[in-house]
């Protein structure tokens, strides 16, 4: 019985939520609606080059997150679409929309919120479970997208020393430093590989190339990526030859990034502790000492 009236109460809560974000939403993909019947018969305009993430606007599976996002954004403090942007960007989703991204957000802080209204909200172990299911729908998507960000940016790091290597071959042998790049991107893979892929396609789209690495600059802004795209920058104005600027730069690239395995393997120990503390060392006293302890007790039993 409690569980069918825990049922009913999601179904309730998950009906007025969804009721209240169509009376908000509605004026709005109603003119959406009629933008895409427009661009069907031909009358839209021009899409501008380099809109990534325009096509989103055709479906609409992402609308109704989009839509709330955008909605929470104009009324409230609490989110920053370009900040979420940009951290979409270096996390490598190029497409995804920052409001979308809120508004999916939103969804998941109802859903659970809605799920932890199933426990007992009369005990404190309810209670607690409703709030941790709350803060992990609102406080999750964006320490998860954040973390993401990272990592991909301590890939994008640890492969520019081998990139530059590349491009001072191939740059030296007579290649451009476009073709340079065009010859990187074939032999390499992985985060970085995507950025240069990107940046090229920025420039066949008549985007000038150090305005295509500062765009790729601005999506993953790390030490050693800001050296690389000021040295090219300063190259392309200057007229200095730009091998050698690469030459000098690979050497500053392959020092830094041993400086970072060092930093590493000094925080290895610290990082070690707590699973030492907490879950190597109680197993180990309970193989040693758990025999003696038994003894003990029936020595003692035996008294």
């Amino acid at each position: 019985m409690t569980f069918l009236l825990g049922f009913i109460g999601v179904l309730m809560v998950g009906g007025a939520a969804g009721l209240a974000v169509r009376a908000v939403a509605l004026p709005r993909w109603r003119m959406l609606q009629r933008l895409d019947a427009i661009a069907g018969y031909g009358l839209a305009q021009p899409v501008p080059a380099g809109a990534l993430d325009d096509e989103w606007r055709s479906g609409g599976k992402h609308r109704l997150a989009a839509l709330i996002g955008a909605q929470l954004a104009e009324h409230s403090g609490a989110v920053d679409l370009a900040q979420t942007r940009k951290r979409l960007l270096a996390a490598g989703f190029y497409r995804a929309r920052a409001d979308a991204f809120q508004g999916y957000r939103v969804l998941a802080t109802l859903v659970l919120g809605a799920l932890g209204l199933t426990g007992d909200l009369g005990s404190a172990k309810g209670i607690a479970l409703a709030i941790v299911l709350v803060a992990a729908g609102w406080l999750g998507p964006p320490l998860a997208l954040k973390r993401l960000a990272f990592f991909r940016g301590e890939k994008i790091e640890d492969a520019l020393p081998d990139l530059v290597d590349l491009l001072v071959v191939t740059v030296e042998a007579g290649l451009s430093f476009s073709g340079s790049l065009k010859t990187a991107v074939a032999r390499i893979d992985g985060p970085l590989a995507e950025e240069l892929s990107l940046a090229l396609q920025e420039q066949r789209m008549g985007l000038p190339i150090t305005d295509a690495l500062g765009n790729m600059l601005q999506r993953s802004d790390g030490p050693s990526m800001r050296a690389l795209v000021q040295a090219v920058t300063q190259a392309e104005t200057l007229g200095v030859s730009i091998g050698q600027m690469l030459r000098g730069l690979a050497v500053e690239m392959r020092k830094r990034r041993r400086a970072r395995a060092e930093e590493r393997a000094q925080k290895a120990p610290i990082k070690m502790l707590f699973p030492l503390i907490f879950l190597i060392f109680p197993a180990i006293f309970v193989v040693i000492l758990a025999p003696g302890v038994l003894r003990l007790l029936e020595a003692l039993g035996a008294l």
